[in-house]
């Protein structure tokens, strides 16, 4: 089938990085599924495939600026462009005070939230660049610039970069024809907002309790503003942090 656009999904294994892949497919994308790990990348490309769409799974560590370069330059050899790239990669280490937080938990969660955001932009940006522009989302959430909680002081510092980073980048290349902006989603329905041995029944009760929605945001509602800050009709939205999360943050 011929395609729109080609679209570039990292940590598109599972969760919100899969629904989000999934849904640029629908619309008719040819689509790049990027991770750590090969098996669930083929996982989300069946699902497409089976849906009548195009993908390609590119195993890639993004925190290996050499990976990221390599990962732009395959997306376009098999399909042609890069014109939306979907920045989803990140870890969760959490649950200590700062103080008992181990350094290189520290070390391992900026290294991939922060720093790998910007390794995978840097090429991102240099073929959008050269070839017309783009529109790149990068995927921070409502913990970090929005709002606090006790014992994320590691995630919640690498979110809150990744908010002011894809603000600084929005300016530096908005005048290359590049859209840089952030969607930031509170609780979603994947397993990464499950509490530790908690059911996604247990976890539905709790959302009524604490959150002003009375449940957390589904995959589609987060893959919706994705789609939007991607698509023509954000053509003057620059630098902006889209907050997907029931009003949690409000």
């Amino acid at each position: 089938m011929t395609h729109s656009r080609t679209v570039l999904v990292t940590g598109a294994g599972s969760g919100l990085g899969r629904g989000i892949a999934l849904a640029f497919a629908a619309e008719g994308a040819a689509v790049a599924v990027a991770g750590r790990s090969a098996e669930p990348l083929a996982g989300t490309v069946a699902l497409i495939e089976a849906a009548g769409g195009r993908a390609l799974a590119l195993p890639t560590d993004i925190t290996d600026p050499a990976q990221a370069e390599r990962l732009v330059t395959d997306t376009v050899r098999a399909f042609g462009s890069l014109d939306v790239a979907v920045n989803n990669a990140g870890i969760f280490r959490g649950g200590r005070p700062l103080a008992d937080q181990p350094l290189d938990d520290w070390r391992a969660v900026l290294d991939t939230n922060v720093l790998g955001v910007v390794a995978a932009m840097r090429p991102q940006i240099a073929w959008m660049r050269a070839h017309g522009g783009g529109a790149i989302v990068n995927i921070a959430s409502n913990l970090g610039a929005h709002r606090r909680r006790p014992g994320l002081a590691a995630y919640i510092a690498s979110k809150a970069a990744v908010s002011a980073l894809t603000r600084a980048a929005a300016l530096d290349h908005i005048a290359d024809g590049v859209r840089i902006n952030a969607v930031s989603p509170g609780a979603a329905d994947t397993t990464m907002s499950l509490l530790p041995g908690e059911t996604p029944e247990e976890r539905d009760a709790r959302m009524k309790e604490q959150s002003p929605l009375g449940r957390v945001s589904t995959v589609d509602e987060v893959a919706a503003a994705v789609r939007y800050l991607a698509s023509p009709a954000a053509a003057s939205v620059v630098g902006t942090d889209l907050v997907i999360d029931g009003g949690a943050a409000a």
